[in-house]
Order: C-alpha cells, then structure tokens, then sequence
C-alpha cells in the first residue's frame, strides 16, 4: 500500500473538502507555522483528547453533484488541498446511468485496502454504499454543515440516517425504493454504531455543539488551517447577508424569505448577500430586484472568503452552518456574527414535521453569536 492510500477521503461538497483540511492541519498541528493575526477561540463545547498525529499526505477522492456552482468551488478547494501536498482524484459518480457503476468499480480495491477513511455525509447514498465495503480500522466524519448534528441525534437513538428535512413522498415506487435500500443504510449506520464491539475508532471532528453517543470519539474542529492561512481580513463598514438554500429544499416559502431579507436588508444597513451554492439563479435575481443587494456567488465556502475579506463588521445569518464555524474562522477579528431564527409561519406544507425543532436548534446552540429579534423580519410584510 502506498503512503498516501492510507488516509482515504470520500468528498462531494467544498466545505467536506475544507473540513479535511482542517482535520490534517489538527492531526499535523505541531509542524505548521503560527496563527496570522487571530486569537483561537475559547469554545464551550467538550472536546476529546487529540488523535495521533503527524498524518501523512492524504488520498482525497472527490464524488462531485452536478450543479455548477458545487462543482467550480470543488475544483478551488482541490487546488488547495493539492498545494497541501495531499493527492486528490476526481471520480464522477453521477450524471449518467453508469457512472455510479463505474465509480464504484475504480474505488473498490482502495476503499477496501485504506486503513482510515474519512466521510464527509454520511447520509449519502453513494457514501452508505461505500461504507458497506470498507475493512478500515478508523472512521473519521467530518463536518457536512448542521447535518452533522442530526447524524449524531439519529445514531445515538439507532435512527434511520434520513436528512432532517425530508418529509417522505415519492409515492409507491419511492417508497419500494426506500424499502430495497434499506439493508445498505442500516448496515452503513451499524459501521459507526457498533464500532466499540469491533475494535474500530469513530471520530467525529466537528464544529458543531454535540456530545458523542458510546462508540465515537469527538474533536474540535477550530478552523486552525483557515485562520494560519487565510487573513486576518479587512473589516467594511456595512453590514453583510448570508443567503440559505432551504427554499430550494421546499423547507422555507419563497415570498416568505424574500421578505425576511428585505426586512433585514433594511434594518442592518446590509449592502452584500452571499448566496449558498444550492440558490437558484432566479431566486437570487428576485432578491437583487426587490432588495438592491449585491449578490455575491463566493467561488470557495464562506469561512475562506469572509477570512480572506473583506467581510462587514456584522454578518448576519438565517439558521445554518455558518453561525457555528464562523466565529470560530473570524475569531479575534472584531467580526460579529448575528442569527435570525426561521419563523414558523414560513414553512411550507412541504415540510418535514422536524424542520420547526431542527432549524430552532440549530440557532439556540450557536455560541459567540447574537441573536435578533423575533420581529426583525416582519416590517417587510
């Protein structure tokens, strides 16, 4: 086995792939230079004791979607991850009836042979089936955004993973689906559930506020790697948005969520809005026409842009990722991070019965944030 096959990553989103990153520079911390110009945060969440480490370079094999904007910040980050001096490989796994085939054909004798395999979402399909085949000793989940916290929920109470905000449908071919995959996303679950019986570690390395079920392992991810390499940036007058996908997800009525940012807009002085990869074109020219913000389609996740900067003294944000990682990523720059919780009556019918508990969970255990009011948003109506 070569050295670098012995860390494999499995990746299909920029901020997976940031978040490996982030876990080489935490494995390998004593031979990198010093933080530039930032105070590492205090964090109230319990962290675990430190993995061993250095690591050596690592495999990171990248599974893309098929969405332009995904696939261009992808391809950012894998430079990055390359000047890292890790080797990164770009498998198609969609987009045809026989990439899935064809991809898992070329993984197979890797997945099999590594010793570590880091997965970035559990909740893949792709990646349950993978999982199924690997003999590693060490599994390593890294931060998929807020996904993480229902993974952890849904595995300590040896729940399905479904994500929060699915609500079911498909009718009966996808409930007959649902059924035939079934003995592959419960065997993929049971890798992390009964790793202590096997022998095999489970790391979880996350930013968000969880505690680990029996079986796992947890540790901060503090966004060492952004903050030694990125910053610190230079601070704007204004104020700035951070744009969310969950009208895209059918989570969030779209006139609903025009009117909460153009409330926002108003109240804050907000002149910038930085969309989610997942924003539809449209739904964003809406929002440029009824707002006048700038629409700003970052090409590598939030945490690098806003710590590249410049990035507004505040950046206020709907209930997502970025409330928990950013004040890690800004920390020691002056930057506050505000969160403005989804109100109920905007959800759809759509909806799955989690969402109003998940999203309201999601902004009560942001730390080093400030919340707004309730009302912020209702001037709009």
């Amino acid at each position: 086995m070569t050295r670098s096959a012995a860390t494999l990553a499995l990746i299909e989103s920029p901020v997976q792939l940031l978040n490996v990153l982030e876990w080489a520079h935490a494995n390998d911390g004593a031979a990198r230079g010093p933080l530039l110009g930032a105070v590492p945060p205090q964090p109230s969440a319990p962290a675990a004791r430190r993995a061993p480490g250095p690591v050596a370079p690592l495999r990171i094999v990248v599974l893309p979607p098929t969405d332009p904007m995904s696939r261009g910040q992808l391809r950012r980050m894998a430079g990055l991850a390359r000047d890292e001096g890790h080797e990164v490989r770009w498998q198609e796994a969609r987009g045809g009836r026989l990439a899935p085939l064809k991809a898992l054909a070329a993984l197979l004798r890797e997945v099999r042979s590594a010793r570590r395999v880091i997965v970035g979402d559990p909740f893949s399909r792709y990646v349950q089936l993978l999982l199924t085949l690997v003999r590693a000793d060490e599994l390593v989940v890294v931060d998929d955004g807020t996904a993480t916290m229902e993974f952890i929920d849904r595995t300590a109470r040896g729940e399905r993973l479904v994500r929060w905000h699915r609500a079911g449908g498909g009718g009966l071919p996808g409930r007959i689906r649902e059924l035939a995959y079934a003995p592959v996303s419960g065997a993929a679950r049971r890798r992390f559930t009964a790793a202590a019986r096997k022998g095999r570690r489970v790391e979880v390395f996350t930013s968000m506020p969880v505690t680990a079920p029996p079986g796992m392992e947890l540790r901060l991810n503090d966004f060492g790697w952004t903050r030694s390499r990125f910053g610190p940036p230079r601070l704007t007058k204004g104020t700035d948005l951070v744009g969310t996908s969950l009208v895209e997800t059918g989570v969030v009525d779209p006139a609903r969520y025009l009117a909460a940012v153009r409330a926002l807009a108003r109240e804050h002085g907000a002149t910038r809005y930085f969309a989610h990869r997942r924003e539809s074109p449209d739904k964003l020219r809406a929002l440029s026409e009824a707002t006048g913000l700038e629409i700003v389609r970052p090409d590598l996740p939030l945490e690098l842009i806003a710590r590249r900067g410049p990035v507004g003294r505040t950046v206020v944000s709907f209930p997502s990722t970025v409330v928990h990682t950013l004040p890690y990523a800004l920390a020691g720059t002056g930057v506050t991070v505000a969160v403005r919780e989804i109100d109920p009556a905007w959800l759809t019918g759509n909806a799955s019965p989690r969402a109003r508990v998940f999203l309201a969970g999601v902004a009560d255990t942001a730390r080093d944030v400030r919340r707004l009011p309730a009302q912020a948003a209702q001037s709009a109506r």
